[in-house]
């Protein structure tokens, strides 16, 4: 059973940093695709940045310029590095891993971005 732990997450006021990270139980070479998605209370989870096993990496423009989605293989960890963070960005992060048989998700860690 592959299970995502992730840590991270906090109170911060707007313009601070935060960074995630998500560790895998097994080896992310096994994975294709590796995300974060957000969801704030009462709207739909997003997806914000992903990164694949070649070191491609994607981002929603919401957060384009400000978060970094990176990962370190030999711990079997990604980070999402959160620099000049907003009101907006207040939501329950989950990471997310996929390959070609099924997606995993993290347990969600809580950022709260005070203005």
């Amino acid at each position: 059973q592959v299970q995502l732990v992730e840590s991270g997450g906090g109170l911060v006021q707007a313009g601070g940093s935060l960074r995630l990270s998500c560790t895998a139980s097994i080896n992310i070479f096994r994975f294709n695709v590796m995300g974060w998605y957000r969801q704030a209370p009462g709207k739909q989870r997003e997806l914000i940045a992903t990164i694949t096993n070649v070191d491609s990496t994607n981002y929603a423009d919401s957060v384009k310029g400000r978060f970094t989605i990176s990962r370190d293989s030999t711990k079997n960890v990604i980070y999402l590095q959160m620099n000049g963070l907003k009101a907006e960005d207040t939501a329950v992060y989950y990471c997310n891993f996929r390959n070609s048989l099924r997606a995993y998700w993290g347990q969600g860690t809580q950022v709260t971005v005070s203005s």
